[in-house]
């Protein structure tokens, strides 16, 4: 989903996903979630409303069975706000909510120091495969193969600001569906709103890149900051 611009219509019961703002209620906001993935790290991102392009972005260490805020950041959505990940259309400027994993990090840049999950380096052959009728679809290719139209896909080294540092949100990405989108990273901003990414100032992507631990399972929540439901895994 390429970095910036463009309001879908949004089921709401499938977007009051994360609980409260941050600070409200005396429980840790993983707490008040009824599934954060079953890993000791959560990252949680919240729009401030189904159809806003701005919210909070958390992350979260569980430790001796509590969990411990380690960082908060802004963030931005996209364009036209967050919808549901199992009904979101590609092409919609759409953020899908859900509770993803997270395969892989990647960037132009070097990966900060102390940096442990897989990082790959983005080169001149580096794309992401967003043609729905390639073998490759929702996929990193390097280089671009036969079947993946460039026009339908994403040349990762041409957005020098937003992809100085990533990481894949597996959202459509373990058994992807054709059509519902490809291509959804926590990234660096950009100049305003994504075209269905995360994404933070640089250096909180700086900060959670080493942060994360993939030896303890980090997942990435994505919903609205008002009410409680059972998150559901796309």
């Amino acid at each position: 989903m390429r970095p910036g611009v463009v309001l879908a219509l949004v089921s709401a019961s499938s977007l009051a996903l994360l609980g409260s703002a941050p600070g409200a209620g005396s429980e840790p906001l993983p707490v008040r979630m009824a599934d954060t993935g079953g890993g000791s790290q959560l990252i949680i991102a919240q729009a401030d409303s189904a159809g806003s392009s701005s919210g909070t972005l958390s992350w979260w260490d569980l430790k001796d069975g509590q969990w411990v805020r380690a960082g908060t950041a802004p963030a931005r959505f996209g364009e036209n706000g967050l919808v549901d990940g199992g009904s979101r259309v590609q092409g919609t400027n759409t953020t899908p909510t859900g509770l993803y994993g997270l395969p892989f990090g990647f960037g132009i840049k070097a990966p900060p120091s102390g940096t442990s999950v897989e990082y790959r380096p983005v080169k001149e052959s580096s794309w992401w495969c967003q043609d729905n009728d390639s073998a490759a679809y929702n996929r990193w290719v390097d280089p671009l193969p036969g079947d993946c139209r460039a026009s339908e896909s994403e040349h990762l080294i041409s957005y020098a600001t937003q992809y100085a540092y990533a990481l894949v949100i597996g959202f459509n990405y373990d058994q992807p569906v054709r059509g519902r989108g490809a291509g959804i990273f926590l990234h660096v901003n950009g100049q305003g709103a994504t075209a269905g990414c995360v994404s933070v100032p640089e250096d909180a992507m700086q900060r959670i890149l080493r942060w994360a631990d993939p030896g303890k399972e980090p997942h990435m929540a994505i919903g609205t900051a008002d009410g409680v439901t059972a998150l559901t895994r796309y």
